[in-house]
């Protein structure tokens, strides 16, 4: 993938009640990507079930699918940003983060915040390279 112009890349976000949210998926700028913080939410739109494992591994999920969509992938990424609701599934999200990147080690801040979806566990927003 060259070079982005300078802007939003993709169309705004859609509810399933039909509020649309003022963002963009992805904003891109020089040679970076940046992703919209991305919930576990699944291709019906809801936050998926199960624990901090599922909630983690689906929204690595859509950012892969975010990525690959600009021809990019998860080693191009190189600073994420996690917010969990809670400290103590710190350890579930840590693994399930790791046995995705594997050996790729982009930066990472990882902070406790109260989400505004609710059932939402975890956001993760990242940070993409574009290589010439």
């Amino acid at each position: 993938m060259k070079k982005q112009p300078i802007g939003p890349i993709g169309e705004p976000l859609t509810l399933p009640n039909g509020t649309t949210v003022p963002l963009s998926p992805a904003y891109a700028v020089g040679h970076l990507i940046l992703l919209s913080g991305q919930l576990a939410f699944g291709a019906d739109m809801k936050i998926v079930g199960g624990g901090i494992v599922e909630q983690t591994q689906q929204c690595l999920k859509n950012i892969e699918s975010l990525l690959f969509d600009l021809g990019l992938g998860k080693t191009d990424i190189v600073k994420s940003t996690v917010w969990l609701v809670a400290k103590e599934d710190f350890q579930g999200f840590n693994k399930a983060y790791a046995e995705f990147f594997g050996n790729h080690r982009p930066a990472r801040s990882c902070v406790c915040s109260e989400l505004l979806v609710d059932g939402a566990l975890i956001e993760i927003e990242v940070v993409a390279t574009v290589k010439d």
